[in-house]
């Protein structure tokens, strides 16, 4: 599909209260073949996701140990997670190491997964998710693990208010970009 079909077909989709506000733009140098092409998704005229190189305005991790170190990210344990590591040791550990242990291996899946989903952003990528996103459900697109997915949902005009507010607990475990999208979209309930 062209770019400008896709971007109306996007747009179609955006929600009434960001429509001023989120914009979607694509570059491509068809006479440079060195260079590649960007593709980005602007808010209030600032390149905020930008495919091709890191954005300034969000943080981007490089590795496991900067994900496990960032006192930004909340992780929610619970009763099943503490059980789960205590049935694993089969020892006497007290209580406060057992919920650090349990943070520490939900802190480490997220990190694979935040960098794997970082590693994914380019424009090519662009186009096919935004393609995967207009044919399917918005509800896959919520829980798709898929950063650009997750984005492509939240400025969704499908997504409705009582949605949007039962999934704070689910975002504070994404993407801090994710978050930022989330952070927006509530901005404008």
């Amino acid at each position: 599909m062209a770019w400008s079909k896709l971007k109306q077909n996007l747009e179609s989709f955006l929600s009434p209260a960001l429509s001023d506000k989120v914009e979607y733009l694509a570059t491509s140098y068809r006479y440079l073949p060195g260079k590649a092409g960007l593709c980005y998704i602007a808010v209030d005229k600032k390149k905020i996701l930008n495919m091709s190189d890191n954005p300034a305005l969000i943080k981007w991790y490089q590795t496991e140990q900067e994900v496990k170190n960032d006192s930004d990210i909340q992780i929610p344990i619970n009763d099943e997670d503490i059980k789960a590591v205590r049935k694993e040791i089969n020892s006497d550990v007290p209580e406060d190491r057992l919920q650090v242990i349990a943070r520490d291996r939900k802190l480490s899946v997220l990190a694979k997964e935040l960098i794997s989903a970082q590693s994914s952003l380019s424009k090519s990528n662009f186009i096919t998710v935004t393609s995967k996103f207009l044919s399917t459900p918005i509800e896959e697109s919520i829980e798709s693990n898929d950063i650009l997915l997750n984005i492509l949902a939240l400025l969704d005009r499908r997504l409705g208010k009582k949605r949007i507010l039962k999934m704070k607990e689910k975002m504070a475990l994404k993407h801090p970009i994710v978050q930022y999208f989330y952070e927006l979209r509530l901005s404008t309930l």
